[in-house]
């Protein structure tokens, strides 16, 4: 059974909105300030600004350009690209751990995207004379984790069972707008606050003695993989549900274009957050300069920052940028459940529904362990997968792309594409990069970190 069973997207737009969406989530507006912030703010843009085009961008691309040529599931995809048997099986496995790692991945998003939702929550319960509610809501518990994480994966089966036109491509289309134009009219309201300025400044002045910070290196290395959904797979059912004559370089540029215009907004929005706090009296540097509680910024900084405002204003910012947040949640989960639950309706008889059902089910049992070992399998499984994981599958799939699959067949995909000369310079230079210099710069990352 193909990939195809599930559907195609029905126009270019719904594409772009869907990967876009899988690629703009927590990552961009909790990773990527966060890491800003604790990277040397200008220093750290600066650096991730440069690896999503010398990396991000050709990486993504591969991955799309080697779903839509296997038509079919990570697995199976990475399976086509050998010539042999063992490279088909190496491709095969390479591509089963990008389904696992996705899976693995959606355990602890769905935690902290269930902490969004009752984040966003908490101020309406607020209001309506419910503080015991609203404290349930935001102080950390194991029940109040479950229960978030139960509904949070509910909504996502509600999209990934509708399949791909009426589930995710009009979902996509519909959220991505909303988080934009909530995005930006949080920045304007934040950049008019007192001590917001100190904030832009940390924002788009770099410290150039911190460029080449190992740190710096790493954690805009990690981001890159990260905000971009590279190595989990997504990337690769997307592309099987695009047809053959689309343009994927172009395609391409618009998801890394927007992708990289939510982190810039996030951090627009929240860094400058960080300095309106810190004027109002919240604290939010140690006395070594460190930042306090960078895991948990969004959720400290930023209430304490509501918080300080008063009125109903407060209960207002809350509600949209947790909303916000929770958005992002979904359009990523959306397309992370979307890697294993294609993969099951390819490989046996069950239908869409069952197996969108059974993913989410092993996904919630899953971070349902995590929420009762918290403090030990939370911060293991980040690492596992978004540091370790990720990057090695990368490397799997940029050795696959540029020495394992045939340079023929590969000319013949991008040939088929419209409006596109295969002998053009960007055409003729992407396949022979991606052979080379990814390979190079991903095991320099990897290097890093496992032996930084």
């Amino acid at each position: 059974m193909s990939v195809k069973s599930s559907g195609q997207f029905s126009s270019r737009i719904g594409f772009i909105m869907a990967a876009a969406g899988s690629a703009v989530g927590v990552g961009n507006i909790w990773g990527f300030p966060t890491q800003a912030a604790s990277h040397g703010g200008g220093a750290f843009l600066l650096v991730y600004v440069f690896l999503i085009i010398v990396l991000g961008y050709p990486m993504l691309m591969a991955e799309l350009m080697v779903g839509r040529h296997g038509q079919s599931n990570p697995a199976d995809a990475m399976g086509k690209l050998g010539s042999t048997p063992k490279s088909r099986n190496i491709g095969k496995a390479i591509g089963f751990i990008s389904i696992v790692t996705a899976t693995l991945i959606c355990t602890f998003y769905s935690i902290l995207s269930g902490w969004f939702i009752s984040f966003a929550a908490a101020p309406i319960a607020e209001v309506m004379g419910q503080p015991t509610i609203a404290n349930w809501m935001t102080d950390f518990s194991v029940s109040r984790n479950l229960v978030f994480t139960v509904i949070f994966m509910a909504l996502v089966v509600l999209v990934i069972r509708q399949g791909v036109e009426k589930g995710i491509e009009r979902w996509s289309k519909r959220l991505m707008p909303v988080l934009l134009l909530m995005l930006i009219a949080g920045a304007i309201y934040i950049l008019t606050q007192a001590g917001a300025m100190e904030g832009v400044k940390a924002l788009f002045i770099p410290d150039f003695s911190r460029v080449t910070d190992p740190e710096v290196l790493v954690g805009a290395l990690g981001q890159t993989f990260f905000s971009l959904s590279v190595g989990t797979g997504a990337m690769m059912v997307y592309g099987a549900y695009l047809n053959q004559q689309e343009n994927i370089g172009k395609l391409t540029a618009y998801v890394t274009l927007t992708d990289t215009t939510v982190a810039f907004l996030a951090a627009l929005m929240v860094i400058p957050a960080m300095y309106v706090a810190q004027h109002n009296g919240v604290q939010i540097f140690a006395d070594d300069g460190s930042l306090l509680n960078s895991d948990t910024l969004v959720f400290t900084v930023l209430p304490a920052l509501f918080d300080s405002i008063g009125g109903i204003s407060q209960y207002v910012l809350a509600i949209v940028f947790f909303t916000l947040m929770a958005i992002a949640g979904l359009t990523s989960a959306i397309s992370i459940v979307e890697v294993p639950t294609s993969y099951i309706v390819e490989k046996t008889t069950m239908n869409r529904n069952k197996a969108t059902l059974l993913v989410s089910a092993v996904i919630t049992i899953l971070a349902s362990v995590i929420v009762f070992n918290f403090d030990a399998l939370f911060g293991l499984i980040i690492t596992l997968t978004t540091e370790r994981a990720q990057p090695l599958i990368a490397l799997g799939i940029a050795i696959f792309m540029g020495w394992v699959w045939h340079r023929d067949g590969l000319l013949s995909a991008i040939a088929k594409q419209d409006g596109v000369d295969e002998n053009s310079f960007f055409w003729r230079v992407w396949p022979t990069y991606v052979k080379f210099v990814c390979p190079v710069l991903i095991s320099l990352i990897i290097m890093q970190l496992f032996l930084g």
